[in-house]
C-alpha cells in the first residue's frame, strides 16, 4: 500500500465511525477530538475499523499515535508493507 492507499483507508474508517465528518475540512495535524465532536468511544471504533480495513491491530499503547490523520498514516505506513509494484 502507497500512502494515498493508507490516508484513503485512514478517512474510511473515520467516516465509518463519524459519517458527518465525510464533507468536513480535516487538518491531518490536528487530533481528531480537538476537530470534532470525536469522543473516547468514536476512538475506540476508529481503531477497530482501522483493523479491519488493514489488518493491523493497532495496541491500546499506540492510540496517541493514531489520533491524527498524519500520525495514522505514519503508523499504518511502518505497519503495512509497501506495494512493490
Amino acid at each position: 500500500m502507497n500512502v494515498a492507499d493508507i490516508e484513503q483507508q485512514v478517512r474510511a474508517a473515520l467516516y465509518r465511525v463519524a459519517p458527518d465528518l465525510e464533507y468536513e475540512p480535516l487538518d491531518p495535524d490536528r487530533r481528531y477530538r480537538d476537530q470534532f465532536e470525536f469522543d473516547s468511544m468514536d476512538f475506540l471504533h476508529f481503531a477497530a475499523e482501522l483493523h479491519r480495513l488493514t489488518g493491523v491491530d493497532v495496541p491500546e499503547g499506540d492510540y496517541r499515535r493514531i489520533e491524527t490523520l498524519k500520525g495514522a498514516v505514519a503508523y499504518l505506513q511502518e505497519k503495512i508493507p509497501a506495494n512493490p509494484h
